[in-house]
């Protein structure tokens, strides 16, 4: 059972990661974050992406913080996985 409850949670972070992607290559297409699915994303981002955009400033033209945020939560992913296996065996 903590074994299925760990690969939920390690899964989630994951298609998270993968959302985040998506909503960042958004910004590169037109209108694109204005869709139906350009705003689902982006509430379901931003509050993520945020309290990074406030750390980190834009370096000229170039927003860094969701790279920044992508590699945290790859971290807290890898983090959970360790963990959850280091209890379970």
């Amino acid at each position: 059972m903590m074994m299925y409850l760990a690969n939920i949670i390690i899964l989630g972070l994951e298609i998270y990661s993968f959302a985040l992607i998506a909503y960042i290559l958004m910004s590169w297409f037109p209108g694109a974050r204005d869709s139906s699915i350009g705003q689902m994303l982006g509430k379901i981002c931003e509050p993520f992406l945020e309290p990074f955009r406030k750390i980190i400033p834009p370096l000229g033209m170039i927003d860094i913080s969701p790279i920044v945020a992508i590699i945290v939560l790859n971290l807290a992913a890898q983090g959970a996985r360790v963990l959850f296996y280091n209890i379970l065996f």
